[in-house]
């Protein structure tokens, strides 16, 4: 393990920066999202939660795939190029990284996508341990332990110092790019990596929805929980905005439409959302007409038909962004609630 002084956070990012690209979480008009480093961005690592999560450095919201030209009779397809410069991602929370392993499980299985195959290659994450979770957190319901996040690199804030530890080759290559700004940690530092972690841990076990119980949601619930009566009364709030989908850590649903440049027709891709009525719309319409469907789709998703085809990892990791953002204050944990007040538990 290693540590620098929080003064040399700014020359850390510079060292990065000078061989890569660098995303960290930056403050503008008073939201904080993951955008490049530069010398004049606001960078904001005290926020616990960015607005949207860090996965469009991975699966971005727009990108474009290939270009297609005419020139008189003959037509040809330009392919986007994949990535090929090395990044790192500074400030990821455990929640984060464990939404990127999700998107992992659909995008890099058979077949493999390879714009998102590229980012993952060439991307470091550098992941940092919540100091205080708040609230709507509920990361421990999945596994999450965010006091010790897995990733490339795992560091702490605490007092006046930033502790790293590598914990992958990539980890390891990035360390030793910086190491000129890194100390080796002696047994006093990591004595305070150990009193931080057990504070957040803590902190973990006061807050309202830790205890969450996932008892009844598995792939072997499908029909029972599908055909339950509960979402007519569940979904009647919804506004179909499509918001819980987009701060989402996991949703992983695009759609792929074509515009014309001026010099030739541009495919692309962007996030949609299975809470609009026109998602995977066809020439026969779509499979799912009512937003009850809709609604019912997305959280099945999530705690059923997601497990029971990935060895039992669930498509939430608890972060509470939908907890937070969601303006009829629906989300996951209110669906999770009200099943278990149906089957008589407390």
């Amino acid at each position: 393990m290693y540590k620098t002084a929080k003064e040399n956070l700014a020359a850390l990012f510079q060292l990065i920066a000078g061989a890569q690209e660098l995303y960290v979480p930056v403050k503008v008009s008073g939201q904080v999202n993951f955008r490049a480093w530069s010398e004049d961005a606001e960078v904001d690592l005290d926020t616990l939660k960015t607005v949207k999560s860090p996965k469009d450095v991975f699966f971005p919201q727009s990108e474009d795939l290939y270009t297609c030209k005419k020139d008189g009779k003959k037509l040809t397809i330009e392919p986007e190029a994949l990535k090929e410069q090395d990044f790192v991602v500074f400030g990821m929370k455990a929640c984060d990284v464990k939404g990127v392993e999700v998107l992992d499980k659909v995008f890099l299985a058979d077949p493999v996508d390879s714009f998102y195959a590229a980012r993952r290659e060439h991307g470091t994450i550098v992941a940092m341990a919540c100091h205080e979770p708040e609230e709507t957190c509920f990361c421990k319901v999945f596994g999450v332990d965010c006091a010790e996040p897995a990733a490339d690199v795992a560091v702490w804030m605490a007092g006046d110092a930033l502790y790293w530890n590598p914990l992958t080759e990539k980890g390891e290559a990035l360390t030793k790019s910086v190491d000129s700004l890194l100390t080796q940690a002696d047994a006093d530092a990591e004595k305070k990596v150990e009193e931080e972690k057990a504070s957040i841990r803590a902190i973990v076990e006061k807050l309202p929805y830790t205890n969450l119980s996932l008892e009844g949601w598995n792939g072997d619930m499908l029909n029972e929980k599908f055909n339950s009566e509960l979402w007519e009364e569940l979904y009647k709030p919804c506004l179909a905005c499509g918001t819980c989908t987009f701060v989402c850590p996991t949703c992983q649903c695009y759609d792929i439409k074509d515009y014309d440049t001026g010099h030739g027709i541009k495919r692309y891709r962007c996030w949609d959302s299975c809470m609009y009525s026109d998602f995977t719309m066809m020439a026969h319409g779509n499979n799912r007409t009512s937003q009850m469907q809709r609604f019912r789709q997305r959280f099945m998703h999530k705690l059923v038909y997601f497990p029971a085809n990935n060895d039992g990892m669930y498509s939430c990791v608890g972060c509470g962004r939908c907890v937070e953002k969601c303006p009829a204050s629906l989300n996951i944990v209110k669906v999770i609630k009200s099943f278990q007040k149906q089957g008589g538990d407390k």
